[in-house]
């Protein structure tokens, strides 16, 4: 059976990835004060440029269930990767559209990622890996699941303008980060909440904090695939990359930019990695 593979824009997709697999994406909106943007073919410069004006808060918005169900109806068979259930409600949204669904037509099954962004990508390349190695669907979800309950997530923030805004960070904290350029290191908590790991001092400790936390969550890395993704910092990604294949035995580590979602949250020059 071929089984249709549906996303929300939070995942970073590369262009080449999404063809291959004829992947359909449910937008979610970027709110820059009170204007709306559809997460749908972002030019990024424009949007960062934007944002970085923007003065009042910034955030997104989920999803209709209306539109998970018409990409749905497409398929008799179809995975669902959301961003994190403790995030957005993309994940209820696509639960919603899924309940309207005639069951003896069309077979869905959602997965709540506990992730994002690149967390997102690497749950999709998993499913590509189960599917084309033949695994019946009830198979295919017992080692989703798995894998998302052990998958890492991790990302830097290089800039903490969006925290401030949204009064996720005090003013006189968030000025002694900036005067004392402390870098942000922060991931998911195993169940899609995000945490703050550790601080990094300038954008030259981003790798080595990074790959110290690759190596301290004793997560296997032979034959595995890895995701970077970043938000217009390719040559911090292509160096993580670089190590990671020095030090570690993952199958393949694929590198990406952000889209309009995650490059709201990561911010210019954020970089995310999930394994």
């Amino acid at each position: 059976m071929t089984h249709k593979i549906i996303v929300d824009s939070c995942c970073d997709l590369t262009a080449d990835i999404k063809e291959r697999l004829n992947i359909d994406i449910v937008p979610l909106y970027l709110n820059l004060g009170q204007k709306q943007i559809l997460d749908e073919n972002v030019n990024i410069d424009e949007f960062l440029e934007e944002m970085k004006q923007c003065q009042d808060k910034i955030g997104s918005a989920a999803p209709s269930p209306h539109s998970y169900q018409v990409l749905m109806e497409k398929a008799e068979s179809s995975f669902v990767v959301t961003l994190s259930s403790k995030l957005s409600s993309s994940f209820s949204s696509a639960q919603i559209a899924n309940d309207m669904m005639d069951s003896n037509k069309h077979d869905v099954h959602i997965f709540d990622s506990k992730s994002a962004a690149a967390g997102q990508l690497l749950l999709v390349l998993k499913l590509e890996q189960y599917i084309n190695e033949g695994l019946a669907k009830s198979d295919i979800i017992k080692k989703m699941t798995d894998f998302i309950s052990n998958m890492k997530t991790y990302f830097v923030l290089d800039n903490i303008d969006n925290l401030l805004k949204n009064g996720r960070l005090g003013k006189v904290k968030a000025s002694f980060i900036q005067i004392l350029n402390i870098k942000l290191l922060m991931g998911s908590d195993g169940d899609g909440q995000i945490v703050h790991y550790k601080n990094c001092r300038g954008r030259s400790k981003f790798v080595p904090k990074l790959i110290e936390m690759i190596q301290e969550s004793n997560r296997e890395t032979e034959g595995q695939i890895a995701v970077i993704s970043h938000c217009r910092n390719e040559q911090v990604a292509l160096q993580l990359k670089a190590e990671m294949e020095q030090r570690f035995k993952f199958k393949d580590i694929v590198v990406a930019p952000t889209g309009g979602l995650s490059s709201l949250y990561a911010n210019d020059k954020g970089v995310i990695i999930a394994f």
